[in-house]
């Protein structure tokens, strides 16, 4: 970026990020490498920031350079489409996503082959819901096991230590919402492959 392109705004939005993280001229210049004369030129618009000290100051700020710039994310596709379901690496369990990323709220068509059980009992923040759509499901939550065919839901707190697993002979088809994603122990439980 030149001196003579600068962006609307954007002196404005790299004075609010450093004072909404607490930081004085000195200590967010020392973050990036730059001196606090040089930041208070950028924050007064007598100079503009070239795309490297851009992301410095983005990682120092905790935001990105979109956010610098004033750029604001477009919402998500809210249509997801159907397809087939491949199995997945996590136990052989299948799962394609039935919702937008980034939502609080995470959804899921998720298979359990009749032969794949998981005895993982899972607990972590957030709350979950299911919708048998095939097959027969047992849930156990706590100390109780439940038995539910196709037509039957449940949701519940995840803290409550639960495990899924299909009733033999057949496998289970499920949709699958929760929360999990937001929870900082999300990405502990859920690994690379959204597990349930």
């Amino acid at each position: 970026m030149t001196d003579d392109q600068e962006v609307a705004g954007l002196p404005a939005r790299l004075r609010e990020h450093r004072l909404a993280g607490r930081l004085t001229l000195e200590g967010a210049a020392a973050r990036v490498g730059l001196s606090p004369a040089y930041l208070s030129r950028l924050e007064t618009g007598a100079r503009q920031p070239s795309l490297p000290v851009l992301l410095g100051l983005a990682r120092a700020y905790g935001t990105t350079v979109a956010g610098l710039l004033g750029e604001q994310p477009g919402e998500p596709d809210p249509v997801v489409r159907g397809g087939a379901i491949e199995p997945g690496v996590a136990g052989g369990w299948g799962y394609r996503r039935a919702g937008a990323q980034g939502r609080a709220l995470q959804a899921l068509r998720v298979q359990v082959p009749p032969a794949v059980q998981d005895a993982v009992v899972r607990v972590h923040p957030g709350e979950e819901w299911l919708y048998v759509l095939d097959g027969r499901l047992r849930l156990t939550l706590g100390d109780r096991v439940h038995l539910l065919d196709a037509g039957d839901s449940a949701h519940f707190d995840s803290l409550t230590p639960h495990c899924i697993a299909a009733e033999p002979p057949g496998g289970v088809e499920l949709l699958f919402l929760h929360t999990l994603l937001q929870s900082p122990g999300g990405a502990l439980c859920l690994g690379d492959t959204p597990r349930i």
